[in-house]
């Protein structure tokens, strides 16, 4: 096995990744990692032969909000999250890390809490596509489990525009999982515009980023 860590500075944001080669039988697997800032996402991709062959995310938004959260910790948590991948292919197990899970269209990938340790629920945003217009944005989105609908889910939005305070608001999903919540805001602030959902159920919880373009299509950017 070869390992190599990375450590890069670019627009003064520290960019941490691993990149492993790892041979399982007689495949050659890459596994590369990366902290997506923008995104608050942790990232792990796998390669064969030049091919990326699956990739896994972790959201690490729920950690940020922390006062003491630290390059360090996040880096630790990228660590972590590299060396679990590693130890699943060695195991041979890696047609686990991407199993299908019942996911909505267009979903591609369920993302959970690097908190969670892969207990936590999933949020989807159901329609990236959505028209602002009327000074808001209508946002439609959907809270499983293992795969499965979760009624009954607290979901709180925090919109954040440059140093304005953070505006608040909160729904719950239905019997099939989904809630909507419309953003207000001038389409001034869509540059600068971001929204963080977390959706709670019991001890379960999914904390995501998104943000909004100028045009008058709201696009999710944490898209993999």
């Amino acid at each position: 096995m070869r390992s190599a860590a990375q450590l890069l500075k670019i627009n003064n944001q520290m960019i941490f990744g691993f990149n492993t080669d790892i041979k399982y039988e007689d495949v050659v697997y890459h596994v590369q990692s990366e902290a997506r800032h923008a995104d608050l996402l942790l990232q792990t991709q796998v390669f064969v032969h030049g091919r990326c062959i699956g990739k896994h995310a972790t959201s690490y938004a729920d950690w940020v909000v922390k006062p003491d959260f630290s390059d360090e910790q996040m880096h630790e948590l990228l660590k972590i999250q590299h060396k679990n991948v590693i130890e699943t292919i060695r195991a041979g197990n890696v047609d686990t890390l991407f199993a299908p899970t019942q996911l909505l269209p267009r979903e591609g990938v369920e993302i959970q809490d690097a908190s969670q340790h892969g207990d936590g629920l999933s949020l989807h945003w159901l329609n990236a596509d959505a028209v602002y217009q009327d000074n808001s944005i209508l946002m439609k989105f959907k809270v499983t489990y293992q795969g499965q609908a979760v009624a009954g889910a607290q979901l709180t939005s925090r919109l954040h525009i440059a140093s304005d305070a953070p505006i608040y608001s909160e729904t719950t999903t239905d019997e099939q999982g989904l809630a909507e919540m419309r953003i207000s805001l001038d389409e001034s602030a869509l540059p600068v515009a971001a929204v963080m959902v977390q959706a709670t159920s019991e001890n379960r919880q999914s904390t995501r980023k998104f943000r909004l373009k100028k045009q008058t299509t709201a696009v999710p950017q944490h898209s993999i």
